[in-house]
């Protein structure tokens, strides 16, 4: 398969990839002939491949020079969740613009008061005829400036108890109301936004997955962003940004190829691993005994996750059935690797890794000893993948709770309004 799969997509790059296509001709190529995310089912513009396969196709596009297919929240969650939960006139509406980079999306779940707990959040939408009200706050949403759909998860009935009330909508960005202000990280950049909601409006078309349903559909939302944030991901030479903000669709697609991932973005997937042990290689030999062994233990770790990946990838061809923890354990894993490598980028680099502009220093050294912090936080906490793990997973007792029960309006939580 693997070997008739890679001649498949050799031939058609062959065939297709022009550098002079603009981005946006391009995207409908690859999605027009399934290559976009050829891990969806055949129905629903992909293959049907596994994952495996899917990073067969992707080194494909690599090696051919070829810009990559769409990134961003959109083909990496909104687009599985939309699969899974979402209804066939929305999976027309929604799926085919997600697939040609037409639409970016971000995700609106966070707030201020409900990171961890996100079945806390207080964010509401009250129905309006087939539209909904939305009044609230969200934080931490990456790639908001660039959005032009957002998965929202808002507070649909405050009497019931937390986790029942809650629905997932499908969210115009471009919309009085929405008000998106970009974070500022140690880093420099803005990957992250807070996003003010004053009386936007949703269509009921748009609640994905039932009325009040919300926190099934989130949790599969939650479940591909950890299984894609871990290690082992693949990654695509692409620089170019899907949706109609960022201006990309009508450039010449070459000009968007890069050689390799660099910068924060790089970090993101468990690239941290590759590229510093690529850093480690063009500086070797590595006389310091300590990090010789630093870096040994990155190889391992990397190498773990590739064997994880390809253990599930095995069970599933098997018909076995998996323990429902690979996305947990592969998102801890980044975690672990990003933080090592991390450490070894500055070690390989000595004090002057530290400084941000060193024309001497590898480009990505500071920023991903700055940025690792952020990986056991984002995609949810390396606690909460503990407490899913060993609670769903392993079926130790779960932590105590007081508000199982009790209907959200009637809960103690800050500023809490029904």
């Amino acid at each position: 398969m693997s070997d008739d799969l890679r001649s498949e997509i050799d031939g058609w790059l062959g065939a297709n990839w022009d550098p002079d296509l603009t981005v946006a001709e391009w995207w409908e190529r690859l999605a027009e002939d399934r290559w976009a995310v050829p891990t969806w089912p055949e129905s629903d513009w992909g293959r049907g491949l596994s994952r495996g396969d899917a990073g067969i196709v992707m080194e494909a596009i690599n090696a051919a020079g070829a810009l990559g297919p769409p990134g961003g929240l959109g083909v990496m969650l909104a687009g599985p969740t939309i699969v899974a939960h979402g209804d066939d006139e929305q999976k027309a509406r929604f799926l085919r613009p997600i697939v040609t980079g037409r639409e970016a999306w971000c995700q609106l779940f966070s707030e201020p008061g409900a990171g961890s707990d996100l079945a806390g959040l207080q964010c509401k939408a009250e129905r309006d005829g087939d539209e909904w009200i939305v009044n609230g706050q969200k934080v931490w949403t990456s790639g908001g400036q660039w959005a032009d759909r957002g998965m929202l998860m808002a507070r649909t009935d405050a009497d019931v108890p937390k986790h029942r009330g809650i629905s997932w909508f499908g969210i115009d960005m471009h919309q009085p109301g929405m008000d998106v202000r970009p974070l500022r990280e140690m880093t420099g950049r803005a990957l992250f936004n807070e996003v003010f909601l004053t009386d936007c409006r949703v269509a009921d078309a748009d609640l994905v997955g039932g009325l009040n349903n919300g926190w099934a559909v989130g949790n599969t939302t939650l479940m591909v962003e950890r299984a894609s944030l871990g290690a082992g991901s693949h990654g695509t030479n692409s620089l170019a940004m899907a949706g109609t903000v960022a201006g990309h669709l009508d450039k010449r697609a070459g000009d968007f190829v890069k050689g390799a991932s660099s910068g924060t973005a790089g970090v993101i997937g468990g690239g941290a691993g590759k590229m510093v042990l690529k850093m480690a290689r063009e500086q070797a030999p590595v006389a310091d005994p300590v990090l010789r062994q630093q870096l040994v233990r990155l190889h391992e770790l990397q190498e773990i996750a590739r064997f994880a990946n390809l253990r599930a990838k095995a069970a599933r061809a098997a018909g076995v059935k998996l323990t429902g923890a690979e996305p947990n354990i592969a998102k801890l894993s980044m975690t672990r690797i990003t933080r090592l490598a991390a450490e070894c980028s500055l070690s390989l680099q000595g004090p002057a890794g530290t400084l941000w502009q060193d024309p001497n220093c590898h480009p990505v050294a500071a920023e991903l000893f700055l940025f690792a912090p952020a990986v056991s936080i984002y995609g949810g906490t390396d606690e909460v993948q503990k407490n899913i793990i060993g609670e769903r997973v392993l079926g130790l007792p779960a932590e105590p709770r007081s508000d199982k029960d009790v209907p959200f309006r009637e809960l103690r939580v800050g500023t809490q309004r029904g």
